[in-house]
């Protein structure tokens, strides 16, 4: 059975590409002094335990949701955007540059424009309210802080996978917000 088919089991979260892995348990992490220091300084900053298991793979899931939701969202936006400037510049090249009057480009560019700034203000909207999503960037904070951690076990010594967590870093839209709420796995009903 595929990844994509089954859900996640005991102990187990969805990676980049919908692969499924398995949690490093925290004590493994924590046997390289340099990780759990990381991890308690990193806790300490970011109101998080990064050596509890159960915290941890909650808030993996939660990452995947994320990203799931932002590559939807982008889909949703991005075929149809790509189909519409497709078709203003074929129409373009075909047509209006050598048949139409001066006065029709000029509207033909007007209305263009039009489209395109529309398609570009879609695009800072959906951006804004999916990056700047306060309990998101939480999530997101804590992903990349305990990628960094995972990462120094592994150059420790730690016996981690390759890869692990198995999802690159945030580099923006990674702020930690304490005052924004937890955000809480969707039930199994709710998620389909």
């Amino acid at each position: 059975m595929l990844d994509e088919e089954r859900e996640p089991g005991a102990g187990e979260y969805r990676a980049r590409g919908d692969i499924i892995r398995q949690l490093v348990p925290g004590e493994v992490i924590a046997a390289v002094p340099e990780a759990r220091s990381l991890a308690e300084s990193e806790g300490h900053r970011l109101q998080f335990d990064f050596l509890d298991d159960e915290s941890v793979l909650k808030m993996l899931r939660l990452r995947h949701l994320d990203e799931s939701r932002m590559h939807i969202g982008g889909m949703k936006l991005g075929i149809p955007s790509a189909l519409v400037l497709m078709g203003l510049f074929v129409y373009w090249g075909a047509y209006v540059q050598y048949w139409e009057s001066s006065r029709s480009q000029v509207l033909y560019y007007a209305a263009a424009g039009t489209v395109v700034a529309f398609i570009v203000l879609l695009y800072a909207v959906f951006l804004s309210r999916h990056w700047g999503d306060r309990p998101r960037q939480k999530v997101r904070a804590r992903a990349a802080a305990y990628r960094k951690i995972a990462h120094v076990a592994a150059r420790n010594g730690a016996d981690l996978p390759a890869f692990y967590p198995h999802y690159g870093p945030y580099p923006f839209a990674a702020s930690f917000h304490a005052d924004a709420e937890e955000l809480e796995l969707p039930d199994a009903a709710d998620a389909r």
